[in-house]
C-alpha cells in the first residue's frame, strides 16, 4: 500500500511534454445552441455589415501597440453575456476564456487568448451610440424579413436599473459634505452632542424636513445616477430603462436608458415619434400611414398635452387616466375635452382592452429577459452613455432570441438545456423500464409493455419536435 502511494506521487511529479502538437489538441467547436446563433448571423450577413459600420472607428494602418479587437467578436461576447446572464464584462471575458464552445462561437482556437475585459471597455468607448443604434436596427431588419415586425400597435413602459454606486457615498451639492457629516453639523447646531452616534441618529429620524432629494444630494463617483425606488421598494441610486415594443410580435422597437428621476410623460410623444422613424428606416416599403396606428401605455404615461400631441398625429392612444374621477372637465377647453373623450373611448373598447393585455404580456416579458435573465438589472458600468450602449445591445440580443425561436424553435441557451434535459429524462425512463422488464422475465411475471409515465414523456417529446418542425 505504501509503495502504491509512493508510485502514484512519483507519477504526478514526472515532467510532462514541453511541446504539444496543435493537431493533438481538441478543436474548439461551438455547442449546438451557438451553432444555431452563428448560422442565423451568417444568413443575415451580420459580420460584413458590422465591419462596414465600424470601419470609420478604426485606423487604416496600425500605429503601434496591440491590434484592435474585431467588433464582431466584441458583439458576440456581449451576446454570450446576455444568453448566459453575465452582468459584468469581467464575467463575460472569463466565460469566453474558459468555455470551448464559446471559443468556437467566437472563432478562437484553444491556444489563442480571448479578449480581456479591459479591451471590451476600450472598444465600447471607441464605438459611438449611433453605431450601437445601427446594429440594433440590423437585427430589426432580420425580424422584419421573417415577418416578426409589424409596427402598427406599439406599447411603451419603463422599469428600474440599479446603478453601480452606493448611497453611502452621497455628498451635498452645496457644502460637499457627506450625509452623516451634514447631519452631525445640524445636530450640533441644534444642541445635540455630535460625537454621540445614537443621539445623532435619533435626531436625524425626527428632524423636520428630513429627505434625500436629487436636488441636494449627488454621488461624486456616479453623478448621473438618481435617488429612487428599486424594484423591491428599497431606496437606492437608479436609472430607468424604457422599451417601445411591437404589441403584435413582441419585438423591441426602441430601447433607451433614461435618468432615474425622469418623468414617464416628459417628451413621451417625441420618443414614440423617434420609434416610428426607426420603423420607417427598417421597413421602407411600408407606407408611413400604415405604421404606428396606436400607442398603449399604463397610467403613468398619461399627460393630456402628450396625449393630444399623439392624437394630432393620427395615433390612437390607449392610456388610462389616473385622475378620471377627480378631473374637472368644466375647467378644460373644448379641444382638451375632445382629447380626453377619445382616450377614454379607446381604453373602454374591446380592442383597447386587448392592447392593454398585450402590453402587460410583451413589455413585462422584455424587461424580465433583459434585466433579470440577461444580467442588466444591476449595472456594472457607470455613466448613462455606457449603460445606453450596453442596453441597446441587450435589446438587440432579445430580438435575436425572438428570431431564433421562430427559425429554430429555441431562443435561449437555457431553453436548449431544458430540451436536452427532457431527452435525458426519456432515456433514463427507458433504461429504468428495461431493467424492470429484465427483472420480470427473470421472475417470469408478465407486465405491461410501456408504463403510462413513459408514454406521456415520449408523446410530449414528439409533440415538441412536431411544433419545432
Amino acid at each position: 500500500m505504501k509503495w502504491g502511494m509512493f508510485a502514484r506521487r512519483i507519477k504526478q511529479e514526472e515532467q510532462s511534454e514541453f511541446w504539444v502538437v496543435a493537431s493533438r489538441l481538441a478543436k474548439a467547436t461551438p455547442s449546438r445552441f451557438y451553432e444555431l446563433v452563428e448560422r442565423t448571423l451568417q444568413e443575415m450577413k451580420f459580420a460584413d455589415r458590422v465591419w462596414e459600420l465600424c470601419r470609420p472607428a478604426y485606423a487604416e494602418e496600425a500605429k503601434g501597440g496591440r491590434p484592435g479587437i474585431d467588433p464582431v467578436v466584441y458583439l458576440k461576447m456581449l451576446m454570450v453575456g446576455f444568453f448566459e446572464d453575465l452582468c459584468s464584462e469581467r464575467a463575460i471575458a472569463a466565460r469566453c476564456a474558459d468555455s470551448l464552445s464559446v471559443r468556437g462561437f467566437l472563432g478562437y482556437d484553444l491556444c489563442e487568448a480571448t479578449p480581456d475585459h479591459s479591451s471590451l471597455s476600450v472598444i465600447r468607448q471607441r464605438l459611438g451610440v449611433e453605431i450601437y443604434q445601427r446594429i440594433f436596427e440590423l437585427i430589426l431588419e432580420a425580424l422584419h424579413s421573417h415577418g416578426l415586425l409589424r409596427g402598427k400597435h406599439l406599447g411603451i413602459d419603463s422599469s428600474v436599473l440599479e446603478a453601480n454606486a452606493s448611497l453611502r457615498s452621497l455628498t451635498h451639492r452645496n457644502t460637499q459634505e457627506d450625509y452623516w457629516a451634514y447631519v452631525r453639523r445640524l445636530a450640533s447646531e441644534a444642541g445635540v452632542d455630535g460625537s454621540d452616534q445614537e443621539a445623532v441618529r435619533r435626531f436625524d429620524k425626527k428632524r423636520p424636513g428630513r429627505k434625500t432629494s436629487n436636488q441636494e444630494w449627488v454621488n461624486p463617483h456616479e453623478p448621473e445616477a438618481r435617488i429612487g425606488k428599486t424594484k423591491d421598494g428599497a431606496t437606492d441610486l437608479i436609472y430607468k430603462p424604457e422599451h417601445v415594443v411591437d404589441l403584435e410580435t413582441g419585438a423591441i422597437v426602441a430601447a433607451e436608458v433614461r435618468a432615474g428621476d425622469a418623468a414617464d410623460t416628459a417628451q413621451c410623444a417625441e420618443r414614440l415619434v423617434e420609434a416610428g422613424v426607426t420603423l420607417g428606416q427598417v421597413m421602407p416599403e411600408v407606407a408611413a400611414e400604415r405604421l404606428v396606428q396606436s400607442v398603449t401605455a399604463d397610467k403613468g404615461y398619461f399627460a393630456l398635452a402628450q396625449i393630444g400631441e399623439l392624437q394630432g398625429l393620427g395615433i390612437r392612444t390607449v392610456v388610462s387616466d389616473p385622475q378620471a374621477a377627480q378631473r374637472r372637465r368644466d375647467k378644460l377647453s373644448k379641444e382638451e375635452r375632445a382629447v380626453l373623450n377619445r382616450a377614454q373611448r379607446a381604453v373602454g373598447s374591446e380592442s383597447g382592452k386587448e392592447l392593454l393585455r398585450r402590453r402587460g404580456q410583451h413589455l413585462e416579458r422584455s424587461f424580465e429577459h433583459i434585466l433579470d435573465e440577461g444580467g442588466m438589472r444591476q449595472a456594472t458600468l457607470r455613466g448613462r452613455e455606457n449603460l445606453n450602449k450596453r442596453h441597446k445591445l441587450a435589446a438587440a440580443c432579445y430580438n435575436l432570441s425572438q428570431l431564433l425561436r421562430r427559425v429554430h424553435g429555441i431562443g435561449t441557451a437555457r431553453q436548449w438545456l431544458a430540451t436536452n434535459k427532457s431527452q435525458l429524462e426519456i432515456l433514463c425512463a427507458c433504461l429504468k423500464y428495461l431493467r424492470r422488464v429484465v427483472a420480470a422475465l427473470q421472475r417470469k411475471i408478465a407486465e405491461p409493455i410501456l408504463p403510462n409515465k413513459l408514454l406521456g414523456l415520449i408523446f410530449s417529446h414528439q409533440d415538441h419536435q412536431l411544433s419545432r418542425a
